[in-house]
């Protein structure tokens, strides 16, 4: 039931933002038991202007480079799931994609499960 955005700079290989969203999916299934098949993403790139972040916020040194990922998903995750989650996909941006893991910025919206529809006007899970 996740919803994935993923932002990222455009000028990137061709293919960057779905090579960032398989990794997302995979880590999503090993870390807070997503089922197959139940992906969605909207992955879009941006010009300079386009993608406004800071470059030194928390005390990270981010790069122009920076990826945005946002992550809705139904409530009811354990804070440890989540934290798993957050390194496992970072680690793996860096392991299989050379991103610095400093410049993956993951943020997740929890919503309760009444609030989905996956087709037919239904709300399959109320």
């Amino acid at each position: 039931m996740p919803l994935v955005r993923i932002a990222h700079r455009a000028g990137q290989i061709a293919g960057f933002g779905k090579r960032i969203g398989e990794v997302v999916f995979r880590s999503m299934q090993d870390t807070i038991k997503v089922p197959p098949k139940d992906n969605f993403q909207v992955i879009t790139e941006h010009g300079a202007d386009g993608l406004i972040y800071d470059p030194e916020y928390m005390g990270i040194a981010r790069s122009e480079d920076v990826v945005l990922i946002q992550i809705t998903i139904s409530e009811g995750r354990t804070v440890e799931a989540k934290q798993a989650l957050f390194r496992t996909l970072a680690e793996r941006l860096h392991l299989e994609l050379g991103m610095r893991m400093e410049d993956v910025f993951i943020n997740l919206i929890e919503t309760r499960k009444e609030n989905w529809s996956f087709g037919n006007g239904v709300a399959q899970y109320a």
